[in-house]
């Protein structure tokens, strides 16, 4: 099990170093409570059964997809969107604008990519424009037409093409004006290459036919005040999206500035909501009792992507892996993002973030000024370092999109002063045959998932030598391919 403690004073590779410890550490933990219990002596419950978290198999179709996977593409997208000149929201009424340029022209490009990776794969994919006209507000003077696209992956499964995965990133683009709708607002890093990022996943996954439906988004008006990803998150609750998780990808460009060192290639922040935004002050009451205020929905989707990673990134001669760092936040200091408006409507999403931001490239009018670059070009964008998030943001659409249902009803057993847990679930609607599950758990101050117990195949219920006043449980559900849900921490049942 990995997991990452930032010191100011360690190092990429020591942290490399630290995390393998620790591996190692609860790999004997597992090993010496068998010894033990053989030599008679006392084995705490948190390890009693069970074992170590392992990374599940890999997938080898999800593997050949990733490996699709170009920073050539990516690179391509990313300069193709600055070629638009800006791509201010704003832009759209405008009708002065040298053709070619403004955000109407990349929309219109964003949608013929989609239309060709639909045409690569036999009409794959439904491509599709959600088109509204903002009404005037602090940042938006006139009524604004706003365009989000996206297209759709439907999932083969007849049972299980409801449930749904989504990715996204905006479009749209500033400079240092938010109101600024002619001048040159380039937006490399934040946010083409979040767009690069849900592009790559379209045209690398449309390959793939998963039981569950995946949706590839762009979405418009994030600079105004998350206006696009509002309306779309608001169509998808009214619509009846069975929308299970968001990846929201905004500035995941791997800021390179010449002379910072303090830049981490190799990790990715993925923030997340504790207690969600649309909690009822009930519900957030019940989370805070139970000690659930890491075990929201969208916080056990960043888990699972950690997991993923697990399986889909390797450290290579002399580099550590790539790897998501867990952020226990729903974002950065005075900033906000698209996932917030799926968060709002109840729905899961997370948020990825390149490690450390240059301000200087992001929201600035392009010039130097006293030996300081300003602007967001694509020289600053490491087009490698996208390519891993997109592989990242792929293994988990995939890899959710391909697992079971995960299990509903899930409760904990109560009745009684017992130092043993008893966990009782029920099948996700549309799970397939051969799906079993495993528990889960974790020490309370633990960010990840620690043990797991397999359950017999058929089985909805279990009891565990393991105290639950000690550790968070959850359930999960496998297939046979070892394709896993996201887990579902269980509610006090008398």
């Amino acid at each position: 099990m990995v997991f990452h403690f930032r010191f100011k004073s360690m190092n990429v590779y020591a942290r490399v170093i630290f995390l393998t410890a620790t591996m190692v550490f609860l790999s004997r933990v597992s090993d010496g409570a068998a010894s033990k219990q053989e030599a008679g002596a006392i084995v705490t419950d948190l390890h009693a059964v069970g074992a170590p978290i392992r990374p599940a198999p890999a997938d080898p179709a999800i593997a050949h997809a990733l490996q699709q996977i170009s920073a050539q593409r990516v690179q391509h997208t990313i300069e193709t969107l600055v070629g638009f000149h800006t791509r201010n929201t704003l832009s759209s009424m405008e009708t002065d604008l040298p053709k070619g340029q403004g955000i109407q022209a990349a929309a219109d490009w964003i949608a013929s990519e989609f239309q060709r990776y639909s045409e690569a794969c036999g009409g794959c994919l439904e491509v599709r424009r959600d088109t509204f006209t903002e009404s005037p507000q602090s940042r938006i003077p006139r009524p604004t037409v706003i365009t989000n696209v996206y297209a759709i992956l439907r999932g083969r499964d007849p049972a299980q093409a409801k449930r749904m995965y989504l990715v996204t990133g905006h479009y749209d683009s500033r400079n240092s004006d938010t109101l600024d709708d002619h001048g040159y607002a380039p937006g490399a890093n934040d946010d083409a290459s979040g767009v690069a990022v849900s592009l790559e996943c379209a045209r690398v996954l449309s390959q793939l036919r998963p039981a569950a439906t995946i949706v590839f988004a762009a979405v418009a008006g994030e600079e105004q005040g998350l206006n696009g990803s509002r309306h779309l998150a608001r169509l998808a609750k009214a619509e009846g999206w069975q929308l299970e998780g968001v990846l929201n990808n905004d500035i995941v460009g791997g800021n390179t500035t010449p002379g910072d060192r303090l830049q981490d290639k190799s990790a990715v922040r993925v923030f997340s909501e504790g207690i969600p935004a649309s909690a009822t002050p009930e519900q957030a009451k019940l989370m805070e009792s139970l000690g659930y205020e890491s075990d929201s929905s969208s916080r056990e989707l960043a888990r699972a992507v950690y997991d993923i990673s697990q399986t889909y990134f390797r450290a290579t001669k002399g580099s550590p892996p790539f790897h998501p760092v867990l952020e226990f936040r729903r974002d950065r200091f005075l900033r906000g993002g698209d996932h917030s408006s799926f968060n709002q409507e109840g729905f899961a999403a997370v948020r990825f973030t390149e490690w450390r931001e240059d301000f200087n490239h992001q929201h600035q009018n392009v010039r130097t000024e006293n030996g300081v670059e300003y602007g967001d070009l694509p020289k600053f964008v490491d087009y490698e370092y996208v390519a891993h998030v997109a592989a990242l943001n792929a293994a988990t659409l995939a890899t959710l999109a391909s697992a079971p249902p995960a299990p509903v009803e899930v409760r904990v057993v109560t009745k009684n002063l017992d130092n043993h847990s008893t966990l009782e679930w029920k099948d996700g609607p549309g799970a397939t045959a051969g799906t079993r599950y495993e528990i889960v758990w974790r020490e309370l101050a633990f960010p990840v998932w620690q043990f797991s117990l397999t359950v017999p195949e058929g089985e909805h219920r279990s009891t565990l030598p393991v105290s639950k006043d000690n550790v968070i449980f959850g359930v999960r559900a496998v297939d046979r391919a070892g394709h896993r849900s996201p887990a579902v921490a269980p509610l006090p049942e008398r």
